[in-house]
């Protein structure tokens, strides 16, 4: 499950360096673009929406629950007779977006920074008291099942909690008590002049996707500020690290980690780490960044290409209270070259016989769109991976390990083109919209670039393109595939450019000619844009991936369950269903009984390698861990637990894919799926 969000989410627009010369919590009010952006975004979705819904007291509700989930999810600033005097509103919001009322939201907004700035106070006077570190206090490890307090009295006793807690995190980390207020001064007098600064559009904003996250987590509205930076983050022409970054809780999180940058490049960092704190260079004071918004840790950790920036990362799965871990990184822009398709040929003795594998590492699903259109010769995956095993072929490999982890995907063209280098042709995918009639994607081309032992190798983030090769492979029973089970999205988006499309709007209402040129289209009103889910795609069997993923034949070793990451960890993720499926020929190479034997095999190794069993051992203590309700205030018994931590999971750590050559020898889901494809190549020969 994802944790509690609270007000700290999807905000923009404030340095967290800069000095706010004045400030204040007057009531913030909606303004006419307000009006306007909820009453038109409300029928756009309504009519181009994959998910068909009605404006009706169960969305109601539902928008309630998640905008009251969105400003305080912790339950930490509100009390019970606070909601029960928003309770009046619960069943109004379907006429309100409808008219364009936006009262009950700006009045939750606005209580909620009256509760902030009270709380802040509160906090300051605990930090100037010293702290009782050998408490016998608890804290909940995770307050999403919390309940609302019923006094301000009981909130004063979970923030004493909750600033003990985080000054304890500190100490263990070697802080003295004066680096510990000082830090933790620092870090709320900062929220609390981001909160007092708050505009109008921060609380629309909240609002309007606490509507749209009601349709599917995909779909969002985006503010201009907040468009500005989706755009940015978009191109690829940014110097910094290379990763799309979030808010969830209190944290800045790693969303996804852009192929060919330099996170990718260094390897050491995961999607789902939170980053704790940043430094310059590699002698700079690392800063504290726990409650930052995304857009102010973005401004303190983009730089000058070749310029230095270390930071410090925990995993979002980490026990509370883990150490973090440091790592440096060289800003770079993004090189597209460091993310295509790359083979090698790999040595391996298995069950007594040498063998030649050949890995091919495919990043994500790329294609020069411009030079394909022009016709003639254009970079691509399936041209690339196509040179790859044209060469293994010359060199008589024995079988193919493709690599699809952390494959986030990328154009559809290459999942389905990529698949045709493995089958002589057939359908590949199904895709449906809410509007017209389901459409077949296929390959056309009847020539086969590869025709021996398939292994595909996928884990928990590879998504949506790499989905739908590595079902298609799974359908036609052409490979193997192992790992993990796949992400589970099977949507498609579209943006939308609300500016553009309000002004075709005006247009056609008012008959005037299409495109404003002059100080006209300079100071026209800003709307923002809209990301929506018009589109899902299913297997040729008629099966989807959304939700469900691609089910490995083969399941390696993992800390992880579907329901925990992914797109099935999501309370609003549309639903799983089936179509009709689609003619096609099996090649038939993967049979249950081929698929049996390999996992027979698998299971004697989990009981006699050593480095696999030491791994199952550190897998059950981790998911122990994560099953904590409660954790300690007290430093000894802290101190302990972390240092029993740090003596586990030492191979768990390496389950995690490595971009560094060096690194291969460590891989233990690679060095595993080589194996495995060892003994579909020893079955075949057989």
């Amino acid at each position: 499950m994802r944790k509690a969000k609270i007000l700290l989410l999807l905000l923009c627009g404030l340095s967290a360096q800069a000095q706010v010369p004045h400030y204040s919590y007057d009531p913030l009010q909606p303004d006419s673009v307000h009006y306007e952006v909820q009453t038109r975004v409300t029928q756009f979705l309504k009519d181009y929406h994959y998910k068909k819904f009605d404006l009706d007291d169960t969305l109601s509700s539902h928008v309630w629950d998640s905008y009251l989930n969105t400003i305080d999810g912790g339950k930490l600033y509100f009390t019970q007779a606070d909601i029960d005097g928003f309770e009046k509103y619960r069943y109004t919001l379907d006429e309100a977006m409808q008219e364009g009322n936006l009262e009950a939201a700006f009045a939750v907004f606005n209580l909620y920074r009256t509760k902030y700035k009270a709380r802040s106070e509160y906090i300051l006077s605990l930090l100037d008291k010293p702290f009782d570190y050998f408490s016998n206090k608890t804290i909940l490890a995770d307050r999403e099942k919390a309940t609302w307090a019923k006094s301000e009295a009981e909130l004063d006793e979970e923030w004493n909690k909750i600033i003990l807690n985080q000054a304890l995190s500190l100490k263990l980390t070697g802080k003295t008590d004066s680096a510990i207020a000082a830090t933790l001064k620092s870090r709320y007098v900062a929220l609390e002049k981001r909160t007092s600064a708050f505009k109008a559009d921060n609380a629309f904003h909240l609002f309007m996707n606490a509507f749209t996250e009601y349709l599917d987590p995909h779909t969002a509205y985006m503010i201009p500020d907040a468009a500005d930076q989706f755009n940015i983050s978009m191109s690829q022409s940014i110097e910094g690290i290379g990763a799309t970054l979030t808010n969830e809780g209190d944290y800045v999180v790693i969303k996804s980690i852009v192929p060919g940058g330099p996170l990718f490049k260094n390897g050491e960092g995961n999607v789902d780490d939170y980053i704790v704190a940043v430094a310059q260079g590699d002698d700079g004071e690392f800063q504290d960044i726990i409650g930052w918004l995304t857009d102010d840790a973005i401004k303190l950790i983009r730089g000058k290409k070749g310029s230095v920036v270390r930071l410090k990362l925990v995993a979002s799965s980490a026990p509370l209270g883990t150490t973090p871990r440091t790592i440096r990184i060289v800003r770079d822009k993004i090189n597209l070259e460091e993310a295509v398709a790359k083979g090698e040929i790999v040595d391996l003795k298995h069950d007594g016989t040498n063998l030649k594998i050949g890995v091919i590492d495919i990043p994500m699903f790329y294609r020069d769109f411009e030079y394909a259109n022009r016709g003639g010769e254009f970079q691509s995956t399936t041209a690339d991976v196509k040179r790859i095993l044209d060469d293994f072929n010359q060199k008589k490999v024995d079988g193919v390990l493709i690599d699809l982890r952390n494959n986030g995907g990328g154009s559809l063209i290459e999942a389905i083109d990529l698949t045709g280098l493995f089958i002589k042709s057939g359908p590949v995918v199904q895709r449906k919209s809410s509007i017209g009639p389901n459409s077949v994607e296929s390959d056309e081309d009847k020539s086969v670039s590869y025709e021996g032992p398939l292994v595909v190798l996928q884990n928990r983030f590879s998504a949506s393109a790499s989905e739908i090769f590595a079902g298609a492979i799974q359908d036609y029973q052409r490979g193997l595939i192992v790992g993990e089970n796949s992400f589970g999205k099977g949507t498609v988006q579209q943006l939308v450019n609300l500016d553009s499309y309000f002004a075709r709007l005006s247009n056609r209402r008012s008959g005037a000619v299409a495109g404003v040129g002059g100080a006209a289209a300079m100071n026209r009103t800003r709307y923002g844009q809209l990301k929506f889910t018009s589109e899902k795609f299913y297997r040729i069997t008629g099966n989807s991936n959304q939700l469900k993923g691609v089910a490995p034949d083969v399941t390696l070793p993992s800390p992880f369950t579907p329901d925990e990451m992914g797109e099935k960890s999501y309370e609003r993720a549309l639903p799983y269903d089936q179509i009709r499926p689609v003619p096609y020929q099996k090649v038939g190479t993967i049979t249950n009984e081929v698929i049996q034997k390999i996992n027979d095999r698998l299971s004697k190794r989990l009981k006699s390698d050593e480095g696999l069993k030491e791994l199952l051992l550190d897998i059950e203590e981790y998911r122990k861990e994560r099953e904590v309700k409660e954790y300690s205030l007290n430093y000894d018994v802290r101190k302990k637990a972390l240092d029993d931590a740090e003596n586990k999971k030492k191979s768990i750590k390496k389950l995690n894919k490595s971009t560094k050559l060096e690194d291969k020898d460590n891989d233990i889901y690679l060095l595993e799926s080589e194996k495995i494809l060892g003994d579909l190549i020893t079955l075949r020969k057989s």
